[in-house]
């Protein structure tokens, strides 16, 4: 999401009737909301417009880090919420420093009620884990670092 796009949403914000709106993309999440007594819609906007460009900042010096390590990376291969061990008083799949190979079993993603594992599919060392143990994953989000 570029700055465009969070202006133009709070452009509509201002204009429309909606009092919150709540959008989330991936690591991104931007909540935006007025409040009755609000000022002038020009005032606010350009006070919120500083917070906006902040946020949106953070967001990219993240990914730029995230480009920039070194590895291929395992890749959610649908929405749900990941998993790092078979069931809650069990050990992960892996840990970091782990050697896997293609058919290695790195974690489960839960989808409508069913546990999907997903494999490494490639052959490395667990570098990073890069998401947390029961944390909602959206298709494609990056999982796990190998390298």
């Amino acid at each position: 999401m570029d700055i465009k796009q969070v202006k133009d949403l709070m452009k509509y914000l201002e204009t429309s009737k909606l009092k919150k709106l709540v959008l989330k993309r991936g690591d991104f999440e931007l909540h935006l909301e007025k409040d009755d007594l609000s000022p002038p819609p020009s005032s606010r906007t350009k006070a919120h417009e500083v917070d906006v460009e902040s946020a949106f900042q953070s967001e990219m010096v993240h990914k730029e880090r995230v480009a920039e390590a070194p590895g291929s990376y395992v890749e959610s291969p649908m929405v749900g919420t990941f998993y790092s061990s078979p069931a809650p008083d069990q050990s992960p799949f892996v840990k970091v420093g782990d050697k896997v190979n293609e058919h290695t079993v790195v974690c489960v993603v839960e989808a409508m009620k069913v546990m999907n594992e997903v494999k490494a599919g490639i052959s490395g060392t667990v570098a990073e884990i890069l998401v947390d143990n029961a944390q909602p994953i959206e298709f494609g989000s990056r999982l796990i670092r190998i390298v």
